[in-house]
């Protein structure tokens, strides 16, 4: 009766709490499928599946579930040395297999012998990556398609040569777009947050979003403005 009442108490804030990490990871979770050459509809799922199923199973107060951006190279590359998704899609099950098997041998101690460096650095790299492959995106240079993590790519650069080409074909219009989403989000995060709670309920990236759909809408309507 006690664990009742409070879970009845903390109602309204869980579901606040959850409405927010909806709006984040559904954009995170389509993104991480589309920057790992995976379907859309997988990275739906697998959002699914981490936040709600794993979650339940779980049975941890301080487990942490769910999209994880880092991974994004890791999969990207998984999936191309295997050459179909139908393939990744069967390793994970297997390493999904093994992973519970190891759960119940209580092997979770093993990952105490990993130095922390080595995960630190993994995730630094990952970062990296992500962020050099985004600038020339960012600069409106878009002979490499979005979402190809690879360092030699298909139009035949690599990630270092085609940050040279990029920044000797920059389009105004690209960072000024770029520059306002920042700044929409920058400012959101540190200046309205600590304004009101209303705005911690939208999450920044979502804003930004929204805004850039609205743009693009606004100049199909009215081209010569």
């Amino acid at each position: 009766m006690k664990k009742a009442k409070n879970y009845i108490s903390s109602l309204p804030a869980d579901l606040t709490s959850a409405v927010v990490v909806f709006l984040v990871a559904l954009p995170l979770c389509l993104g991480i499928a589309l920057g790992s050459g995976a379907p859309l509809f997988s990275g739906i799922i697998g959002g699914i599946i981490g936040g709600v199923v794993i979650g339940f199973l779980s049975g941890s107060h301080l487990s942490v579930s769910g999209p994880a951006a880092g991974l994004t190279a890791i999969v990207a590359v998984a999936i191309g040395k295997l050459g179909v998704f139908e393939a990744f899609l069967a390793a994970v099950v297997i390493c999904g297999v093994i992973q519970i098997i190891f759960g119940y041998l209580k092997a979770g101690v093993l990952g105490d012998y990993i130095p922390i460096s080595v995960i630190k650095g993994m995730l630094a790299a990952i970062g990296l990556i992500l962020i050099l492959k985004q600038v020339p995106h960012f600069v409106g240079y878009e002979l490499d398609f979005e979402g190809d993590e690879t360092f030699a790519q298909k139009d035949g650069k690599n990630t270092f040569s085609e940050l040279f080409y990029s920044l000797q074909h920059i389009l105004p219009a690209a960072v000024i777009i770029g520059l306002i989403s920042l700044g929409i989000q920058v400012f959101w995060d540190k200046v309205l947050v600590k304004k009101a709670s209303f705005f911690k309920l939208i999450p920044a990236p979502l804003v930004v979003v929204l805004a850039n759909i609205c743009r693009v809408y606004y100049f199909l309507y009215f081209p010569k403005f």
